[in-house]
């Protein structure tokens, strides 16, 4: 793991951004990564592009909620122990404490026409959001000009978008052939050394 972030009131800056991402999004995961990305590799940059995708692909295939596991990747890749813990709370507060109000009133909400105008406005934003993220984790497979990734991204999105094929599956079958282009890889410098 590299060097942790030594920065003043961290855990305060990674509460506070956590909570707010956590508050303020809607639609799953890939809207909160999208903003996590801009928040601690654009603006903190705390975090290298390459280590975000890295991070954003590790998240995605532990189980539980991804939003909730890339914060705690976040956290103690910057902060450690305490900080994955307090990315955790930052995260997890915000939509317990929504759905718990939402439960009390659930009838009220369930019938209200303005709430469901506004759920339907916010599905543009996050469809907005979702291409954008998209967009950027396909320039960053583009970028590494290998034919492997660029094949490998090729055939996932043909296998989930015409054929059908259950997103788990395509996760597993990816991560199985990385791992075996990488151990190849390796063994190959290994020889040439």
């Amino acid at each position: 793991m590299e060097k942790q972030i030594r920065e003043p009131h961290i855990y305060r800056k990674l509460f506070t951004t956590c909570f707010m991402i956590s508050a303020c999004t809607f639609g799953g995961g890939m809207v909160i990564m999208s903003l996590l990305q801009k928040k601690f590799v654009e603006e903190l940059k705390w975090i290298s592009q390459d280590e975000m995708m890295d991070l954003i692909a590790i998240a995605q295939s532990c189980p539980g909620v991804m939003a909730v596991n890339s914060a705690i990747i976040i956290g103690y890749r910057t902060a450690g122990a305490a900080g994955a813990f307090i990315t955790l709370i930052g995260t997890v507060l915000p939509p317990m404490i929504i759905l718990s109000v939402i439960s009390m009133f659930y009838r009220q909400f369930r019938d209200n026409y303005v709430i469901a105008l506004l759920l339907k406005g916010m599905q543009a934003g996050v469809a907005a959001v979702l291409i954008h993220t998209t967009i950027m984790m396909c320039r960053n497979v583009l970028k590494d000009r290998r034919v492997f990734s660029v094949i490998m991204l090729a055939a996932a999105v043909y296998a989930a978008v015409f054929m059908g094929v259950d997103i788990i599956l395509i996760i597993l079958a990816c991560g199985c052939a990385g791992g075996i282009m990488t151990f190849a890889e390796m063994k190959k410098e290994e020889g040439s050394a």
